[in-house]
């Protein structure tokens, strides 16, 4: 259930048009030995801001007013940092006892809403629900670390090469209905392929982040051409209609990402000839996303445990980690594997206390705390270690 705050920062965002999206890194919180702890902001949106372009060689301030979701105001300060080796943009300058830049707020989601250039809004969202709700809300999702929404229009944090935007909008300009997920995460790859020659030899960590995020632009493209008659010039029948129509649109978006998720964690485990079993049913032991060997090992008492494995498909993780707890239970030892850009270490201690073992992206590793007694598994390492206690 979506919280109050959540609310408030999705009708602020919606009113003012202008919303910046970024998981708080360690690096924010001065976790890493970095440089002064503040909200790196993204160069790509920087007249959401800041007047001062990022320009090398200079160093430029910008002071902005910012109202907290706990009714604090903030006299902060938008920097960019040109000279020397640094080229960044920084927001600082918070107080004393400011309770939304330290350890335990790491994988949360700022939501930062511009007013104006001078005035802006701050929110900080730490339930898997907000997150997830905010970003379908505003057709945003921060996976590379921040997204924007602005002047009313999403933009994506990063772009794709001309060829897979080519192959997208074609793909797309067909479309009168809503494909399976399964097309949908097909076709990605086939575009990806066709875009990248060395696609199917990348390492299951790259391949994973590239076709996730490619899906997600070709569900958007897809949406914009299905929807249009939906939304555009229509009158509708009352306040019900449009509620209605709002929310069947947001909760696909929900359901998008999910399945996009499970599809290609699957292609990766079929690519590599690791034998597993999507979304058994396990009887009174659950449903676990991912089973491997299959349900027919599980159930056999003779086969030995750790060839076993139970694994969780979380995009996110903050606190929906727990469920993998009450599946499979005959296997001790979990894995979770997710997209989450960061956690916190307290947070990845109750993991390790639990049996749990997170599988992470490796481009996504540098998003966790520094200081950690919990090594972090990438996907090709996680598969290569099920090959091996497989093969043995």
């Amino acid at each position: 259930m979506t919280s109050p705050i959540c609310e408030r920062a999705i009708e602020d965002a919606l009113h003012y048009g202008n919303a910046l999206l970024k998981f708080i890194s360690p690096n924010n919180a001065g976790l890493t030995g970095g440089h002064e702890c503040g909200f790196y902001l993204p160069k790509g949106v920087w007249e959401m801001y800041t007047p001062h372009p990022p320009v090398k060689g200079r160093l430029d301030k910008h002071p902005v007013s910012i109202l907290w979701q706990d009714g604090r105001t903030t006299s902060s300060v938008v920097t960019w940092y040109g000279d020397k080796t640094r080229s960044e943009y920084r927001l600082t300058r918070f107080g004393r006892d400011f309770p939304f830049l330290n350890e335990d707020v790491v994988g949360d989601l700022l939501v930062l809403i511009a007013k104006s250039r001078d005035e802006f809004l701050g929110y900080v969202l730490d339930f898997d629900e907000d997150i997830v709700e905010i970003q379908s809300a505003l057709g945003v999702e921060a996976f590379a670390h921040w997204g924007a929404y602005r002047d009313g229009v999403p933009q994506q944090a990063e772009t794709e090469d001309a060829c897979i935007d080519r192959k997208i909008r074609d793909f797309s300009a067909a479309m009168t209905e809503f494909p399976s997920g399964a097309v949908f995460s097909e076709t990605t790859r086939a575009i990806l392929v066709g875009c990248l020659k060395k696609f199917p030899e990348l390492m299951a960590d790259e391949a994973l982040v590239r076709a996730y995020q490619t899906e997600y632009q070709l569900f958007k493209s897809v949406e914009r051409q299905v929807c249009q008659n939906e939304v555009s010039g229509r009158l509708f029948k009352n306040i019900d209609d449009f509620i209605q129509t709002a929310a069947s649109i947001m909760n696909r978006r929900k359901a998008r990402a999910g399945r996009s998720f499970e599809n290609h964690v699957e292609y990766l485990l079929t690519h590599a000839n690791v034998p597993h079993k999507m979304r058994p049913s396990l009887g009174a032991d659950g449903k676990p996303d991912i089973v491997i060997p299959n349900e027919q090992a599980y159930f056999d008492t003779s086969f030995p445990l750790e060839k076993l494995f139970i694994v969780g498909l979380k995009t996110t993780c903050k606190d929906r980690w727990r469920q993998v707890l009450n599946e499979g239970r005959r296997v001790k030892a979990k894995h979770i594997l997710t997209m989450q850009p960061g956690i916190t270490s307290t947070q990845l201690e109750e993991m390790h206390t639990a049996g749990v073992s997170l599988v992470v992206p490796q481009s996504l590793h540098r998003s966790f705390p520094k200081e950690r007694t919990i090594e972090l598994l990438s996907v090709e390492s996680f598969i290569q270690t099920v090959k091996q206690r497989l093969s043995v």
